[in-house]
């Protein structure tokens, strides 16, 4: 192995647009869920032009009576497909109107419209989740943060910074870095989703085992809430002993609740000379020791992971380099600063200390921050690489301890009832984040390896609950993973949801039919 110390704040990893997540299912599902369902209307035509007329009046009050102009409205076709939809494709988009509030006030007359009308509201931020979160199936009036993307008042003495909801997540990151600070939750759309998008799922990435989820750094929120309230929640404090803290309900919600208009973001100071190991393993008990060893001695920012078919694919396509001779059956990538020579010597020793146990069959460590970068592609390219395979995928999280089980059983499930499957493993395993993509065989239809994948999902989620895990660890529920939401939550949990659900949204109108429906 090469030693060298990196001397650059961070590697500019390269950002792979991974909309190619989206093929989890081509299959486009039509729905005949209405908008109103108090609505007592015969038969299904009469209830869209009711929707159709009742979406109408909102716009027009929107013009007349609360400045909207003509760039803050949208229903042509092509508008209505393009903000109607996220990467998702379960569900063909069928969005009435798309609205661009510019202010906090602009979102809260939508709302108290769309209570007065009964029509439902889809927000929508940059359109990069995975779970359909942001699909307006129904004839929704979607309502985009686009116009919403300034970055407001910075308070350096509190490393804080106070942004609208359609700020891009890249955005917030260079605007910390030309203040010297960070803003460390990192992922592959970062170049594309919000930051209200990013709340609404509590989105998480690369460096949660060192910063945690978007949770952790929302200091304070403004939301208009689905009966058309504007409440500001904790106000940037870091202690606030006040009672519930309601800012929490907001994050992960979906949109459900009410919209996110404002937030105030805690920044970090620039991590030092981070430095990029790729190591080796045979077997993958072997990657949990090394997880254990490295954790033990050194503060790690990522440690991710993925397998050997995932390499075989990476090398197949030709834009990443092998990172050794040597081919083994798992990889681990881990990342660490390492500012001064004492770690740099620590970590050496530990990797030393991995080859002595067997654990470890090679590896290689930057030198620079293009080696960095170059290394950083093993990890970030495995989806688009895998994207031509027809990927039907699943974000899952166990914890970690579970980890070796819960892969080995999977392993299982899928050679054993499926052997034509190849299943293709990554993921941010330092946070028991797993990412299963099953690969469709050349010689199955789409429509056939989807419809077998849908039995392959009721065997994974059981194997999730079995180890009492999430069926979705970071890309949020929406409409592709409601019908499993029982395999995470109980029935009481999901009851309590709906009773929070119904407190700041008494008329359903906020995302309907997300997580859960009602």
């Amino acid at each position: 192995m090469t030693v060298a110390q990196n001397q650059h704040h961070r590697p500019a990893h390269e950002r792979t647009h991974a909309a190619d997540q989206a093929h989890t299912n081509e299959t486009l599902s039509k729905s005949t869920k209405l908008s109103n369902p108090d609505d007592t209307l015969g038969t299904l035509d009469s209830v869209r032009a009711a929707n159709t007329a009742a979406v109408q009046a909102v716009l027009e009050a929107l013009v007349s009576s609360h400045h909207f102009d003509d760039s803050q409205i949208k229903t042509d076709a092509q508008s209505l497909e393009h903000w109607g939809k996220d990467w998702t494709k379960h569900f063909a988009p069928a969005a009435a109107a798309i609205v661009f509030p510019k202010s906090t006030e602009q979102v809260q007359a939508i709302v108290l419209l769309a209570n007065q009308h009964k029509v439902v509201l889809t927000p929508s931020g940059g359109r990069t989740g995975l779970s359909a979160g942001a699909v307006a199936a129904n004839g929704e009036i979607v309502v985009s943060m686009d116009k919403m993307n300034h970055i407001g008042q910075f308070y350096p003495a509190d490393r804080l910074v106070e942004i609208e909801a359609g700020v891009v997540t890249q955005q917030l990151q260079q605007f910390a870095e030309s203040k010297d600070l960070y803003y460390p939750v990192d992922f592959a759309s970062a170049g594309s989703s919000q930051m209200g998008g990013n709340i609404g799922t509590n989105a998480g990435g690369i460096k949660v085992i060192r910063y945690g989820m978007t949770r952790q750094w929302i200091m304070g929120l403004t939301v208009v809430t689905g009966k058309g309230d504007i409440l500001q929640l904790n106000r940037g404090m870091v202690k606030n002993a006040t009672g519930y803290d309601l800012r929490q309900l907001f994050i992960g919600s979906e949109g459900t609740l009410g919209l996110v208009t404002h937030a105030q973001i805690k920044l970090e100071r620039l991590p030092q000379a981070l430095t990029v190991m790729v190591l080796g393993m045979d077997n993958f008990t072997d990657v949990m020791n090394v997880l254990s060893a490295f954790q033990a001695e050194i503060d790690l920012t990522a440690f991710e992971f993925f397998d050997d078919v995932a390499i075989d694919k990476l090398m197949a396509h030709g834009q990443v380099q092998e990172p050794f001779e040597s081919r083994t059956k798992f990889y681990t990538l881990i990342e660490f600063e390492a500012p001064y020579e004492p770690i740099m010597d620590k970590a050496m020793a530990i990797f030393e200390h991995c080859m002595e146990q067997g654990w470890v069959v090679d590896g290689v460590m930057s030198q620079s921050i293009a080696q960095a970068t170059e290394l950083w592609k093993l990890r970030e390219y495995i989806s688009e690489t895998i994207s031509v395979f027809t990927p039907y995928k699943n974000d899952v999280s166990v914890l970690i301890t579970h980890v070796p089980n819960f892969i080995n059983d999977i392993d299982a499930i899928v050679s054993s009832n499926y052997p034509d499957f190849e299943v293709c493993w990554f993921g941010h395993i330092g946070d028991g984040n797993l990412h299963l993509n099953i690969l469709k065989p050349e010689s199955m239809s789409k429509d056939e390896f989807f419809a077998e994948c849908q039995i392959v999902n009721k065997y994974v989620f059981e194997t999730v609950q079995k180890y009492g895990g999430s069926v979705s660890a970071e890309h949020g529920v929406g409409m592709t993973k409601k019908p499993y939401l029982h395999y995470s939550r109980s029935a009481l949990e999901i009851d309590y949801l709906k009773a929070v659900k119904t407190v700041f949204d008494p008329n359903n109108i906020m995302n309907r039919g997300k997580i859960f429906d009602m």
